[in-house]
């Protein structure tokens, strides 16, 4: 069982940086993608970013282009999102997921959908006030 574990978050004001990390427990030198989405109260689940293994490819959602950027440590076994002038609609539980490592990596549109990943981290808050 792949075990996401998951770092950072807080409250912070409008236009602050904020850093999330996430943790897998899936043995070093294994490919796998990973994504990161959001839930806001009373909101569907949004893609934020996603990252392959190599790190060679990222993609963001429209809301958060330009302002969140994700890496990946696969020595360490840590996917990040720093997050970047922060904004009050950026407020939400953040997860990191990840893709299962025996399957291939997304193509395409699928790399948005949360039915893409297998495996997700605990959650953690951001709030951004105002």
């Amino acid at each position: 069982q792949v075990q996401l574990v998951q770092s950072g978050g807080g409250l912070v004001q409008t236009g602050d940086s904020l850093r999330l990390s996430c943790a897998s427990s899936i043995y070093t030198g294994t490919n796998y993608a990973m994504g990161w989405f959001r839930r806001a109260p009373g909101k569907e689940r949004e893609f934020v970013a996603s990252i392959n293994w190599s790190g060679a490819t990222i993609y963001y959602g429209d809301s958060v282009k330009g302002r969140f950027f994700a890496s990946r440590d696969n020595v360490k076994n840590t996917v990040s999102l720093q997050m970047n002038s922060l904004k009050p609609e950026d407020t939400a539980v953040y997860y990191c997921a990840v893709v299962d490592p025996g399957h291939p990596e997304p193509t395409g549109s699928a790399w948005t959908s949360s039915k893409s990943y297998t495996y997700w981290g605990q959650g953690t808050q951001v709030t951004v006030s105002s």
